[in-house]
């Protein structure tokens, strides 16, 4: 399988808030939407870096960022809206921004008919939602981050697919 390179982004407000998207994967029926991070493939030519500015972009309409470092690393099969199987090799980078309301106005047909929310959270929100949120240990694994606390090298977090 050909591995997608892909740059998931942990966006903070200057609250402290994080921004997630609730979707759904393509090959999945309505009613098994989860949260996640923005994000998404880097495109041929581009960094991780260039690809997460530019997912940001697309997906929020915020152009003035700050990146981070990649604090955590995942990968695992999966499917694209194309079908196709993939090896994803996911990279999450924190990023800043000033905050505000996120625009749907670069989102892809796809991204529309497919993601059902996009909001900030407070860590507190996070905590105590019922509601799955990904990767697999989000609400553990961001407090680190959100403090500004990196891991020295990125996290190898839970491989897609497998229960932690």
């Amino acid at each position: 399988m050909r591995e997608r390179l892909t740059a998931r982004v942990l966006l903070f407000d200057p609250q402290g808030r994080i921004l997630l998207m609730k979707g759904r994967l393509a090959n999945r029926p309505q009613g098994t939407s989860s949260w996640f991070t923005i994000g998404g493939g880097v495109d041929e030519g581009e960094s991780l870096i260039e690809g997460a500015i530019r997912e940001i972009a697309e997906e929020t309409g915020f152009t003035e960022v700050e990146i981070g470092p990649v604090v955590w690393t995942r990968e695992g099969p999966g499917v694209l809206v194309t079908g196709e199987h993939v090896i994803f090799k996911e990279n999450y980078i924190v990023a800043r921004c000033a905050g505000g309301e996120p625009s749907r106005e670069g989102w892809a047909d796809y991204e529309v008919d497919l993601i059902d929310d996009i909001r900030w959270w407070t860590l507190d929100e996070v905590a105590a939602t019922t509601e799955r949120i990904y990767p697999e240990r989000f609400g553990e694994l961001i407090i680190d981050v959100a403090a500004g606390t990196y891991p020295d090298a990125p996290l190898a977090i839970t491989v897609i697919g497998v229960a932690s």
